[in-house]
């Protein structure tokens, strides 16, 4: 089919589901279905109208996580491309045996003569007033397992295009799609982006701000109010973190020699953490400064006031590299 090349503006969720249906169009073997993804069109209204067009491979499926992921496993090592739905990523505990003891260990398991190839979509993060079990970014739960892409975009563009390349990956992927940016607009093509590069979404020379999804949005807003204070940052989206691009991240500390980690989730155990490992693993050990900015170690508050505070938005990261010895001068 001859796609076009006019770049439009449409929202986050526009894009995943022209994605989702270009994909069913392209390939007969991609399948999606999940919790009221179907007749509803998805609790946050993403795949509305895909029934009506592939009514043989979109459908619903009861209320069980384990049993959709195990379906999909089932359906990916059969000759399908499946992608399914998980409604919140905080649901995903209930797949966790489908994903890290099935699917992400089967092309190990199978001599690499069989893949697992299929796609798992869910809505993560926090702001939406959701409460502690419907806000919670689960990243940590899957980063150290081998065998599974992380991909995490923060604008249209990014959703659209890096939803096909991982429908099209022979891996298990996990596609984790933040609910504040579902209604975000933005220029949109027809780019199949490969998984595991990331982008400098803005240049700077005096701080290297590594980070993702809605992280993306806050440094840009925080990097316009440090630009007034004479501080240029250099924006990092890393758009997958499994695979993690090390040589975009290493660029940028090359130039900036700073460092600051900007992550939704717990500072224990989350990839900010890895993302700092890399500058000791480098030898980039002459760094002026380098930290990292996470959610506290508890659970997320239900209250508007609270959890404003918990999270690391505009004002926090502001306040953090006015904070560093490194820029008292601009305070």
């Amino acid at each position: 089919m001859l796609m076009s090349t006019t770049t439009v503006e449409i929202e986050f969720r526009t894009a995943i589901r022209d994605a989702l249906a270009e994909e069913l169009e392209r390939d007969s073997r991609v399948i999606f279905f999940g919790e009221d993804v179907a007749k509803a069109g998805g609790v946050f209204a993403v795949t509305k109208g895909l029934y009506e067009r592939f009514p043989d491979r979109v459908f619903d499926t009861p209320i069980s996580e384990l049993a959709i992921t195990g379906a999909a496993f089932g359906a990916a090592v059969c000759g399908k491309r499946p992608v399914i739905e998980i409604m919140f990523g905080d649901f995903l505990g209930l797949s966790l045996d489908s994903l890290v003891n099935q699917a992400a260990k089967y092309w190990y398991f199978t001599q690499g003569q069989t893949s697992a190839p299929l796609v798992v979509r869910s809505a993560v993060g926090a702001g939406g007033r959701f409460g502690a079990i419907h806000s919670q970014m689960p990243i940590s739960w899957f980063f150290g397992v081998p065998g599974l892409k992380i991909v995490c975009p923060a604008t249209p563009a990014d959703a659209k295009g890096l939803l096909k390349a991982a429908i099209r990956d022979d891996n298990p992927v996990l596609f984790f799609e933040h609910k504040k940016l579902y209604s975000l607009k933005g220029p949109v093509h027809d780019e199949v982006i490969p998984l595991g590069q990331a982008a400098i979404v803005r240049p700077g020379r005096d701080l290297t701000m590594v980070t993702a999804m809605k992280g993306v949005h806050d440094c840009l807003a925080a990097a316009e109010r440090l630009a007034e204070r004479g501080i240029e940052a250099e924006i990092v989206d890393l758009r997958t973190l499994k695979p993690l691009d090390r040589v975009t991240i290493l660029a940028s500390l090359r130039k900036t020699n700073r460092l600051m980690v900007v992550e939704e989730g717990p500072r224990t155990g989350g990839w900010a953490g890895e993302v700092m490992a890399i500058f000791v693993e480098e030898g980039l050990d002459d760094l002026d400064d380098a930290w990292r900015l996470c959610t506290p170690d508890h659970p997320i508050p239900y209250s508007p006031a609270l959890e404003d505070a918990f999270l690391p938005g505009a004002d926090a990261i502001v306040r953090s590299v006015l904070d560093r010895p490194s820029f008292a001068h601009t305070a």
